[in-house]
This record gives C-alpha cells, structure tokens and sequence, in this order.
C-alpha cells in the first residue's frame, strides 16, 4: 500500500505542468456554458465512468447550489451507441453522436488513458469538423489524441490506475473553476 500511495504521489506532485492547459481548458468550458452552449464528453470504460460523472456534475452540482448547465456524457444512450455500432462501426459510436447534437461554440471533452482509443479520436475530429472546441485528457505521453485536440490535459504516467485517478481530480478542478466563474469564489 505504502509503494502504491507513494507512486501516486510522485504523479500527483508533476500536475503542476498542467497549470497552464488547465486554465485553458476550464475557460473554454466557461466561455462555452457562459454563451449558453454545452459541452458533450465521451470515453471508453472507466473513461466513459469519468464523462458521466463530469456530466453529472454539471447538471446536477458540484459542491455549491447554482443553476443547472448543459453538458451531456455521451457514453450513456445504450439504444444510440448499439444502433451506431452495429449499423457503422463502434469507431463511430462518439463522432455519429457529435455530428447530431454539436455546433459551434460547443466543447467536446475526449477521454482517454492511451491517447489513442478510435473512437473518441473519431469524436474529436467531427467537434472540429462541427466548429466545436476539443479538450483531451490522456495520458502515456498524450497519444494522437493530445495531438488533435486543442487543448490536452495528459497526466505524466503510463499506469491506468494512476491516469484515470488523476483524470478525476482534473475534472474536478475544471468544475471548481466552473462554479467559481457562475457563483465567484468562495
């Protein structure tokens, strides 16, 4: 247990080199939310866990009362994922969804430990195609994923567990910023 915290941590202690494509990605979900677009998120697995949780936060709250705002997790819609893959291809299950619910303005969040799952890379390239802004959170070095998106959170680690948990501390720093930037800071 102790090796287990003490590998967190050093991971931990490294996200400080996130600071400045943080603060990109959390004003461009205000600028977003703000102008009264949303934000789609999408993920495979324990990815497609933190996009539903991302989501809920949004919908629901983080830690302050304030009024719902628009993001949707689009990992969740069973009819909608089984439908696109077994009609186009499992690739597909993201960018068909972005392609129908997308527009300018809006900020499409791909997550992914590798970097390179197809289909939120398939995301991605339809956000853009739409005119919408892409956020990637990774890891292993960012993968094609940080390469496309226009901004890329990727946590300095090859170890899944280590990546996903970082992702969930990332995403709640990008919704204390959010409810900062509707409510002031506390």
């Amino acid at each position: 247990m102790a090796s287990y915290l003490r590998r967190h941590r050093e991971v931990l202690d490294q996200l400080h080199q996130l600071e400045l494509p943080l603060n990109e990605a959390a004003s461009r979900c205000v600028q977003s939310l703000k102008a009264g677009h949303k934000l789609l998120i999408c993920g495979n697995g324990g990815s497609a866990a933190d996009a539903q949780h991302f989501a809920a936060e949004l919908t629901g709250r983080y830690r302050r009362e304030r009024e719902p705002l628009a993001a949707l997790a689009l990992t969740t819609d069973s009819s909608a994922l089984t439908c696109i893959g077994n009609d186009y291809a499992f690739e597909e299950v993201f960018a068909r969804q972005v392609r129908a619910l997308s527009q300018p303005g809006d900020v499409l969040v791909g997550i992914s430990t590798s970097g390179n799952s197809p289909n939120v890379l398939r995301a991605v390239q339809a956000a853009a195609e739409r005119g919408a802004a892409t956020i990637a959170l990774t890891g292993r070095g960012g993968g094609e994923l940080a390469r496309q998106a226009d901004v890329a959170l990727t946590v300095p680690s090859d170890v899944t567990a280590q990546i996903q948990e970082m992702h969930i501390l990332l995403i709640h720093v990008l919704c204390e910023t959010i409810d900062d930037a509707f409510l002031g800071a506390p």
